[in-house]
């Protein structure tokens, strides 16, 4: 689907199923102007094309005891592709991690951690981080406060038919 834009229709779509997941098909028609079975064609439609790529609830990590949040930004030794396949490889099976970013500049890599506190983070660097194949160095950043954390991505800034 990236080699076409989203019809309007489609935007509305995306922007109340981004907040309200779990809507039935007959509000989400009636809330984007919609017929339902043309609304659930565009949706099954959406879903096919990659667009949506699942529906998830949003947890509260401080709620279920995940009190840290860390940014640690990693720097692999080499920059070969066994070593960097190695390395997505071991750090996508770490259930700590929640987000790695491949990044441009000062590090290779951003990852975004949960973890209950911080010896646990301390233990998790040691044994799991540390360990990981290549990684040469690791500096980690805490959350002190979330001002905005969106699961959502800004609907109104997709191009438009």
């Amino acid at each position: 689907m990236s080699d076409r834009n989203l019809s309007a229709a489609d935007l509305r779509i995306l922007r109340v199923l981004q907040q309200e997941g779990r809507i039935s098909n007959v509000e989400l028609a009636e809330r984007v102007g919609m017929s339902p079975s043309p609304c659930l064609r565009r949706v099954k439609r959406l879903e096919q094309d990659g667009v949506i790529k699942g529906y998830a609830a949003v947890i509260d990590p401080k709620v279920v005891g995940l009190g840290v949040e860390a940014f640690a930004q990693v720097n692999i030794e080499r920059h070969t592709d066994a070593d960097a396949t190695a390395f997505r490889e071991a750090v996508a099976a770490l259930d700590e991690v929640v987000a790695c970013h491949v990044m441009t500049g000062e590090m290779d890599f951003l990852l975004r951690i949960f973890v209950p506190d911080l010896d646990a983070y301390g233990e998790f660097v040691r044994r799991k981080l540390l360990r990981l194949p290549s990684v040469k160095d690791v500096r980690t950043s805490f959350a002190i406060e979330v001002i905005k954390a969106s699961p959502t991505i800004p609907v109104n800034a997709i191009p438009k038919v």
